[in-house]
């Protein structure tokens, strides 16, 4: 997995994708879809359960006991899927009120011979079949792991994969992930993509493969140096935005996949402020779903656990991000994502800058001793939900913490502040204090009617 990054041509890819993502401008405030998405209506989701994926396949051991310890780590550390596991790692995952996503049989994995494209209906239909029939006596399994990072040149195959899931085990995701923009410099004969575009790309694997969801996955907050480099910083938004717009059109959720390990060896190491900005800004987005690259080392520094398999600090800053995911994610579940917006230097050009349909502006400085007047980049998220409106603002910087006051475009409205921690919302008092933002960390606001009885 993730042979893509192409960094140096990032650039390049900037001014390829401009004249497609200008054009894609105009449908970037398109309403996501609402808590039962069409692409997953068929699904037997909880409302409360929000997707957290370690994204990795369990180490294969022979010892139980170890499995189940690391499969106890897992849970420890805030996740709510155990990730790409087999048949006998179930009992543990029901036990610790894990989900899970069957991986593929070691022995039997289509691209042991050569990929899905090369196999024929009978033998897709075959496969999945055999993998539902390994998993179905458990509760714990709400997908079956079908492909990472897929060229255009697989969809074909691909859509009788899905359709084979959807036969074999409906209510079930086919777990599929898509490669980021940046894994294609434009041209067919040289582009991981298969196509000239990302946006082409999306479209194509939506029409032609059937999802019940996206992923996808974009690594450019490290590959940025946390942001320095604007230009690849640019390109996580952008593929953000894009992903978003798709999901949108079509009435599907999307996950998003980040990293939790120093990416390449020259990358900044994890941190709480570059994981919270990776898992807030898909929050924002309207995403319904987080998973993290990776949870085992595999080769990578500072993975939450070692190449020994030894707890890392990096562990315990995930635990931190995946807490506060636990909390507001399945309060998001139940909002509708109407617009995203930008307030302060953008993060890239032609997308949505405030007012909003719900927010006017957002004053965000550094001080409020009025030391330094510098304006940080805020992200404004803007949802409509059975008992109101709400927004999620989010501190863009890696460097400082942000102090923001929001205006409203309704006055006579409150801002209750949802905390992050228990979910109990505290009235935001913009004209004193306003809110404090830590480097890359977001806050959930509920708009209240101030004639309306606080909770």
């Amino acid at each position: 997995m993730r042979n893509h990054d192409r960094p140096v041509v990032v650039g390049l890819l900037s001014t390829i994708l401009a004249v497609a993502f200008v054009a894609a401008r105009a449908d970037a405030q398109v309403d996501a879809p609402a808590t039962a998405p069409a692409g997953l209506a068929d699904a037997a989701w909880d409302v409360d359960f929000f997707p957290i994926l370690p994204w990795d396949h369990l180490p294969l051991t022979k010892d139980r006991a170890q499995a189940d310890r690391r499969i106890e780590g897992i849970a420890e550390c805030g996740f709510t899927i155990a990730g790409f596991v087999q048949p006998e790692d179930l009992p543990a995952c029901e036990r610790l009120g894990l989900k899970a996503i069957m991986g593929a049989p070691r022995a039997k994995s289509p691209f042991a011979r050569g990929g899905w494209k090369n196999l024929s209906d009978e033998d897709i239909d075959r496969y999945v079949r055999e993998l539902v029939d390994s998993s179905r006596h458990s509760p714990a399994v709400i997908g079956y792991y079908i492909m990472d990072e897929p060229g255009a040149p697989a969809f074909g195959a691909l859509a009788k994969a899905v359709a084979a899931v959807r036969r074999h085990a409906p209510g079930k995701l086919a777990y599929i992930n898509l490669f980021p923009g940046y894994a294609t410099i434009g041209a067919p004969d040289r582009s991981q993509l298969g196509t000239a575009s990302f946006t082409e790309y999306l479209e194509r694997y939506v029409a032609e493969v059937r999802p019940q969801f996206l992923s996808y996955d974009n690594y450019m907050v490290q590959y940025s140096d946390d942001l320095r480099n604007p230009v690849q910083a640019a390109q996580y938004y952008r593929d953000l935005l894009e992903v978003r717009r798709v999901a949108a059109r079509h009435g599907l959720p999307f996950w998003n996949i980040v990293s939790s390990n120093q990416i390449r060896p020259v990358t900044p190491p994890p941190s709480p402020g570059n994981m919270l900005l990776q898992a807030w800004t898909t929050l924002a987005a309207g995403g319904r779903g987080v998973s993290w690259y990776t949870y085992w080392s595999r080769g990578y520094g500072y993975a939450p656990l070692n190449s020994g398999g030894t707890r890392t600090e990096t562990w315990d800053y995930l635990r931190i991000v995946n807490r506060q995911l636990q909390v507001i994610g399945p309060m998001m579940n139940r909002l509708r994502s109407t617009g995203v917006y930008f307030a302060g230097p953008v993060p890239l050009e032609n997308v949505p800058t405030l007012p909003g349909r719900l927010v006017e502006s957002v004053t965000a400085t550094v001080s409020l001793r009025q030391e330094s007047a510098e304006q940080l980049p805020i992200m404004v998220g803007e949802f409509a939900g059975a008992d109101g409106d709400y927004v999620i603002f989010v501190n863009l910087s890696l460097a400082a913490s942000v102090n923001i006051k929001p205006k409203l475009v309704t006055p006579g409205v409150e801002m209750h502040v949802i905390s992050a921690a228990e979910a109990r919302p505290v009235v935001l008092d913009t004209a004193a204090r306003g809110h404090w933002l830590v480097s890359g960390q977001g806050v959930l606001v509920k708009l209240v009617p101030s004639a309306q009885p606080r909770p």
